[in-house]
């Protein structure tokens, strides 16, 4: 008999994501056993029990998949996983968080091709503002657009906050170039911006009218925020590059259902790749970044 294709879906949270599960299986996964309230340091047990128990020739068809809705968890986690692979015995591994991701993933991913197809710019030297910046999606955005040379303030609430885990990104991303913002001096960081990135709650408004017209300098606004009202006003979520009509510099919006064809894309490339690869590999927003970028 054919052996199926297995794959443990793990996160600290108290259900699994029902996205995720419809993800795995339309990305061929024949069976998803989700394992939920999971602390760290039952990940050694885990996944010695999925590696030990299928011969070597089976474990290409075994996966192990982080949820949560942790950044540094899910990157945590992956780190104690390949700790406790004992080669031959060994199985691919991906983490997406909420979906952040991959979500981050596509956001850049698009924002960063309107950028050079309309204006000739890539993100090096770029000024990229992230709102709602200390949320998974914010912090996954932020070392992606940095790692590729961009000038980062990722913006929260609190200062204390967004500086402490825009040192985070730098220390432990090797990011370098990301710092932090209080959400109160926001109008002065969008002064200077050339890219604004919403990651903020669904809902709320972060962005104004007010803020677009007084921002001459701005090229792209994405909004992941798929909730009225918009997170950034005048982008719509069916938006791919349309010009915001008060932009005094005709920033182009990109809209939530753009961004998430994209993170569709991307995320259903790395489960497929956990059981399509010839070895085993261990997958993150920097990997979902790379088939983002295939896919707009």
């Amino acid at each position: 008999m054919e052996k199926p294709y297995l794959l443990h879906l793990i996160t600290s949270e108290k259900n699994a994501s029902p996205f995720d599960v419809n993800m795995a299986y339309d990305a061929g996964w024949t069976n998803i056993t989700p394992y939920t309230n999971v602390e760290q340091s039952e990940i050694q047990t885990l996944v010695q029990d999925a590696i030990f128990s299928r011969s070597t020739s089976a474990l290409t068809k075994t996966g192990i998949f982080f949820g949560g809705r942790d950044t540094h968890e899910a990157m945590d986690m992956i780190e104690e996983a390949k700790k406790h692979m004992v080669p031959p015995f060994e199985v691919s591994v991906f983490a997406d968080p909420s979906g952040a991701f991959t979500t981050a993933a596509g956001m850049v991913a698009i924002t960063e091709k309107h950028l050079k197809d309309k204006f000739s710019q890539n993100l090096d030297k770029s000024n990229v503002v992230i709102l709602g910046g200390t949320g998974p999606v914010g912090v996954a955005s932020a070392v992606i657009c940095a790692k590729a040379g961009a000038n980062v303030t990722l913006v929260g609430r609190s200062l204390e906050k967004a500086e402490k885990i825009a040192g985070i990104c730098n220390d432990r991303y090797d990011s370098k170039n990301v710092k932090g913002g209080a959400d109160a001096d926001k109008s002065n960081f969008f002064n200077a911006a050339d890219i604004v990135l919403n990651t903020g709650a669904a809902g709320i408004q972060l962005m104004s009218e007010e803020h677009i017209k007084n921002s001459n300098t701005l090229k792209i606004c994405a909004d992941t925020n798929a909730v009225p009202p918009s997170g950034i006003a005048g982008v719509d979520v069916m938006d791919n590059g349309k010009v915001i009509d008060m932009s005094p510099s005709k920033c182009l919006g990109i809209g939530a259902l753009a961004i998430g064809n994209i993170k569709y894309k991307s995320q259903h490339e790395c489960l497929k790749l956990m059981y399509t690869s010839e070895k085993p590999v261990y997958l993150d927003f920097e990997d979902a970044f790379k088939f983002a970028q295939k896919s707009v």
